[in-house]
């Protein structure tokens, strides 16, 4: 008997990622950074690889090494990389690394030395984010010390890159500035005497709206999981997590109750209250308290009171609840449950932070659709 569970349908990524690659001739990264958006990294990556997708994409180095000890083979791009890591580890591995600058350069210069052999890099531009990438005014710079560094055999400029701003609110100006940006910085490229074979710019929402960006290589990270970055669109992707718990107790309370930690939720009339056993230790946002949507017992309840580290509770009013029945927090909305775009506009963020709040290694993830 399961107290508390997350699940994950793996023939729902193996589904979203077949979606996607069907819309695009360019080659496929999912994105598998955040143990996989919260879905499990390894799993998420098998079943992307089942169906299909040619790269895989994570933030560290450690998330590289971790695919390549597990027996994964296909390209794999890491980015987020701060300085003093054993980056000869990952060139050794055969992992492509990010570079925005020249120290990053340098690093990975140092690293193919250690390594003997070249490293295999992808430069980013930053076409307007303000984030990573080097800005328009450094990007000649090190392009300069990179064609440099390829001709000794240092390394190898597999990839130029860049991310977008505001690709998950199609038509918005900005995107199309990025796209020019972008444009320029690889006419740059050509100037400096590289021939990166990979230009990549595509996120999940322009993997799914501007296929004029897809270039030779696409991106997707939420839409692989079933979650839309377009708000009031679906895509025709499944959502692959599901989490719910069963009740641990259940009591029957007069009016005037004051309900969990400052009495912020009071009963109104006699009610069946259930306690659920899952908390913000689990990935349950405590700004769900007396928001967060809630299936139990047949019904769309919502929470009562303040969301606890280990446990929440729902007042039920009059209807029957017990011990052991299931309360489901979100899942794919097809059985009426909520969604985990139903969570983010409760507590006022996104669906990316629902699903990868649910990672907690407290709640079992259980997987469905697992191959041999």
């Amino acid at each position: 008997m399961w107290q508390a569970e997350v699940r994950v349908d793996l023939d729902a990524i193996r589904e979203n990622v077949s979606r996607l690659r069907s819309g695009t001739s360019a080659e496929l990264m999912a994105v598998v950074k955040g143990d996989g958006y919260g879905h499990g990294m390894l799993p998420a990556a098998r079943a992307a690889l089942d169906a299909g997708a040619d790269w895989l994409g994570v933030c560290t180095l450690d998330e590289a090494l971790t695919l390549r000890r597990a027996g994964v083979t296909v390209p794999v791009l890491a980015w987020l990389l701060a300085p003093g890591l054993p980056l000869h580890e990952g060139v050794t591995a055969g992992v492509d690394l990010g570079a925005a600058s020249l120290p990053q350069l340098d690093e990975m210069i140092g690293a193919s030395r250690l390594a003997g052999r070249p490293a295999r890099l992808h430069l980013k531009i930053d076409t307007g984010l303000s984030r990573g990438g080097a800005t328009v005014a450094d990007w000649p710079a090190l392009l300069d010390a990179a064609a440099k560094a390829q001709a000794d055999g240092l390394v190898e400029v597999v990839g130029v890159w860049s991310h977008f701003v505001y690709a998950d609110s199609p038509g918005h100006p900005t995107t199309d500035r990025q796209l020019a940006v972008f444009h320029e910085g690889l006419a740059m490229v050509e100037r400096a005497g590289l021939r990166p074979r990979w230009r990549h710019l595509a996120n999940s929402a322009a993997t799914l709206t501007r296929p004029d960006t897809h270039f030779d290589l696409v991106r997707p990270g939420l839409a692989i999981y079933g979650l839309s970055p377009v708000a009031g669109e679906t895509y025709g992707l499944r959502p692959a997590m599901t989490a719910r718990a069963r009740v641990m107790l259940t009591k029957r309370v007069p009016a005037g109750t004051g309900v969990s930690y400052g009495h912020a939720y009071t009963t109104e009339a006699d009610a069946n209250l259930a306690v659920v056993p899952l908390g913000y230790a689990d990935g349950v946002p405590r700004h769900a308290s007396n928001t967060g949507p809630v299936q139990l017992a047949g019904a769309r309840r919502t929470i009562s009171g303040r969301v606890c580290m280990d446990q929440f509770v729902i007042d039920c009013g009059d209807d029957p609840v017990a011990d052991g029945d299931v309360a489901t927090l979100f899942g794919s909305g097809a059985d009426g449950e909520p969604t985990a775009d139903d969570w983010a506009e409760a507590v006022g963020t996104i669906n990316y932070e629902i699903v990868t709040r649910f990672g907690s290694t407290r709640v079992p993830r259980i997987y469905d659709g697992e191959r041999p």
